[in-house]
């Protein structure tokens, strides 16, 4: 069994840009928070209020991102083999989900005040509304130039996003208010914010979730795999038990069963197999597991499995195509060869 912990072609985190992008966004949204609340108690507007109540869920969400970038950095030990790479990971998903609850939350207030209108104060809404949306361009614009790969920072980019576009908001309906004293306005306006936040917090929930489920990396074919290492590597007759997936949007791993003609040197062909996955499909870490004739786990079946529940079994048998199910497939053979990742993050 080898393993490949070649980085070429293959970028790293940078996790100290993103956490100072993170912290001074934190400290911004979580200072004008609470000048929009008390705007928005004092004014009556339900966009001022929403979008304080959104920011100060926004504040905790990127407080927590923080948090989770800074225990990331973590080196890996004997219980996390991997480190914590992925809790930036968690709270993206976290993150979206709470976006779902914000929206929700706003969209009750408002059909409750559609059908009994509140009076707003449009002054008052108007100037809190404009230093919300100063203070949010500037969060907005530290945010936007970090890493588009970082769903943490693409978490707490959607976070601001949805602030700003409240303010925008409350400046839209403050406005109007102002010129013809229609009260409506005020939270239909918020529900359109919410609409625009719900799309993008789908997005971030699906994306981080994928990972979370070990799904397989974007771009990559797992079907497209079996041909271009049959065509590119010498001595390889068969590969089967194939399995990557994303440890973090940066970092892909994959292992695989590869069985080997007779005579084939095992060292160049698992270096050649590690150089096709590496310089064609990103995947850096790469675990191979040698093979000449029966299949290990066929063996395994044949002596001493009878009668063992494989109720749950997604691992295909031996030749069988490849798949890109990592999860499962992983969890469903235990070998006798395992290998401690103690201190070699993939």
């Amino acid at each position: 069994m080898s393993h490949d912990h070649s980085h070429h072609g293959h970028s790293h985190d940078h996790s100290g840009g993103s956490r100072r992008k993170i912290g001074i966004a934190a400290a911004l949204t979580g200072t004008f928070m609470l000048a929009e609340a008390a705007g928005g108690l004092i004014s009556g507007s339900l966009a001022l209020l929403a979008d304080a109540g959104h920011m100060l869920v926004d504040f905790a969400g990127l407080a927590l991102a923080y948090l989770a970038i800074t225990l990331s950095t973590r080196p890996a030990n004997a219980r996390n083999t991997f480190g914590l790479a992925r809790l930036p990971i968690l709270v993206a998903f976290g993150n979206g989900l709470v976006l779902f609850f914000i929206a929700a939350v706003i969209m009750i207030e408002a059909a409750r005040r559609l059908a009994q209108p509140v009076e707003v104060l449009a002054g008052p809404m108007l100037a809190i509304a404009i230093g919300g949306l100063l203070v949010n361009i500037i969060a907005f614009l530290i945010l936007h130039g970090g890493d588009k790969e970082d769903l943490n920072l693409r978490g707490a980019l959607l976070h601001v996003m949805g602030d700003l576009l409240g303010s925008v908001a409350a400046i839209a309906a403050s406005l109007i208010i102002m010129a013809t004293g229609w009260m409506p306005i005020d939270p239909i306006l918020s529900v359109l914010v919410c609409l625009i936040i719900l799309g993008n917090a789908w997005r971030l929930v699906r994306d981080s979730g994928h990972i979370l489920l070990e799904g397989a990396p974007e771009g990559i074919d797992a079907e497209a795999v079996r041909p271009a290492l049959s065509s590119k590597v010498p001595g390889l007759e068969d590969i089967h038990h194939f399995h990557v997936w994303t440890l973090t949007p940066k970092r892909r791993a994959a292992t695989l069963h590869a069985r080997v003609a007779e005579g084939a040197d095992e060292i160049e062909t698992i270096r050649a197999i590690k150089a096709v996955l590496r310089e064609e499909f990103a995947v850096a870490h790469t675990t191979v597991e040698v093979e000449r004739g029966v299949c290990a786990d066929e063996a395994d079946h044949a002596h001493g499995h009878e009668g063992h529940d494989h109720e749950g079994h997604a691992e295909p048998a031996c030749g069988t195509p490849v798949s890109s199910s990592p999860a499962a497939g992983r969890a469903a053979h235990t070998h006798k060869h395992s290998h401690s990742m103690i201190g070699q993050p993939a």
